[in-house]
């Protein structure tokens, strides 16, 4: 394993054991909200879409503490022949969750999933948030889509290219932290989230009446925490949720030095490349969401 695939192991390691820094009540509503409207665009549809694939084989790619899987897929897991996979030692974490929520499994495994290769191939790959982490994400995807049977199913999310102020803030932000070991870099990622906290409270405005395209900023109102987020400096804000859980959303961003950053053109050049069929393809600020088909 490189240096930084070893660091970035290490980073999630350590993000996904901080249980009481991501599993509050509003914390899992937000997430849950936003996994739902990304993948399924609504909750009649994610229902309709786990009725119709119960007894499959789904792929947990990157499954981490199977946060994201447990809420988007919820109860219908144990109706899975389900595999879950991390490159880290969190899966420890994955098989105590599964266990609190009497789901079924199974099989985990500790293995990189961009050289990973498994005798099995599935109806359904979950990769939430995993690709822009690995070395080679384009490799890592086709390793995934290799994995996949015929008309299977892609669910995957990565993380969009941001405004150019704001991707030289981020990379100098996390290269800061790269001498440091995670405890330290924890702490000195504090002060970002009471910043952001600051800002939040500030409950202004302001309005950009032209874009501003040498930062590739649109005209537009903004709330000054949002703008000077999307635009500027990473420091999240949120009024339901503590210092800590803000801290653990800067932390996941900043921390891992394997963070990619990709166009929408990139993403729809996968597809093309590795014979998927688009079925749901959403952009947002801050990243992109993807439901691809096997051909």
């Amino acid at each position: 394993m490189d240096k930084d695939s070893k660091q970035t192991t290490e980073t999630f390691s350590f993000k996904w054991k901080k249980r009481d820094t991501y599993e509050g009540d509003e914390m899992q509503a937000r997430s849950y909200k936003w996994l739902v409207d990304r993948y399924f665009g609504s909750e009649s549809a994610r229902i309709k879409f786990l009725e119709k694939n119960k007894d499959k084989s789904l792929l947990d790619a990157g499954c981490g503490s199977g946060y994201s899987t447990t809420l988007l897929f919820g109860e219908y897991l144990s109706t899975f022949k389900y595999l879950g996979v991390d490159i880290s030692d969190s899966i420890d974490v994955a098989k105590e969750r599964f266990r609190e929520k009497g789901y079924k499994w199974t099989g985990f495994l500790q293995e990189n999933i961009q050289t990973m290769k498994l005798n099995n191939k599935f109806d359904i790959i979950f990769c939430e948030g995993v690709i822009h982490h690995s070395t080679k994400p384009f490799e890592t995807f086709c390793n995934l889509t290799s994995h996949l049977e015929h008309n299977g199913i892609i669910m995957f999310y990565v993380y969009k290219e941001k405004a150019p102020i704001r991707e030289f803030c981020d990379d100098f932000i996390r290269d800061k932290l790269k001498s440091l070991d995670n405890e330290a870099a924890w702490e000195k990622l504090l002060p970002l989230a009471k910043l952001g906290k600051a800002l939040g409270e500030l409950e202004v405005d302001v309005n950009i009446t032209e874009d501003i395209e040498i930062l590739d900023i649109p005209k537009g109102k903004y709330n000054v925490q949002r703008f000077i987020y999307w635009f500027f400096l990473k420091a999240y804000y949120d009024k339901n949720i503590s210092i800590d859980e803000m801290n653990h959303i800067n932390f996941d961003w900043y921390r891992p030095t394997n963070c990619h950053r990709f166009s929408q053109e990139e993403i729809s050049k996968w597809l093309v490349k590795t014979g998927m069929q688009e079925v749901r393809f959403v952009v947002e600020m801050p990243g992109i969401t993807v439901v691809a088909r096997k051909n």
